[in-house]
């Protein structure tokens, strides 16, 4: 066998080592859907077809998991990214005070949400352009395009599911 057949050989065999030790760290495993709190006042129901076709899976606590989320270290990349997203907007906990939902039409203006690695595996959330504009007006109409003066500005948005 020549040296560089052996080198190859190694190099195989040790990465293949490596994705197994790393299944051994515990974080991106820890994938909950906590209950759903409070949902916003929707201005239509194309509005929320489209934003839980879109946006759902990380910003609200109704997530699918997909089989590559418990396989490290993709497991990491999607839980740091879902847990990021609930943490700045998530539908599912309409009530607390620290949403920012009023960026959110402008993030898909900008093609900035969803993000280009999230559509390489989820094809559903592609939208064509009608779509994307219907769904940037509806979120606008919904959320706004300023930040909320204060909670009681957010208070009268919130809708029970």
């Amino acid at each position: 066998m020549s040296r560089a057949r052996l080198l190859a050989r190694r190099a195989v065999i040790g990465s293949l080592g490596v994705l197994l030790l790393i299944q051994l760290v515990p974080y991106g495993r820890r994938h909950t859907n906590p209950p759903v709190a409070a949902e916003p006042k929707w201005d239509s129901p194309a509005t929320r077809e489209l934003f839980f076709r879109a946006c759902k899976d990380c910003h609200s606590n109704e997530t699918r998991w997909p089989w590559y989320s418990w396989v490290a270290p993709s497991s990491w990349l999607v839980q740091w990214d879902v847990d990021q997203a609930r943490k700045q907007f998530n539908i599912s906990e309409w009530n607390r005070t620290d949403q920012e939902g009023y960026q959110a039409s402008k993030l898909v203006t900008e093609d900035w949400m969803p993000p280009n690695k999230y559509l390489i595996a989820h094809a559903h959330a592609r939208l064509a352009a009608a779509d994307k504009a219907a769904l940037v007006a509806g979120l606008a109409a919904t959320f706004g395009t300023r930040r909320p003066k204060g909670p009681r500005d957010l208070q009268e948005s919130i809708e029970m599911p």
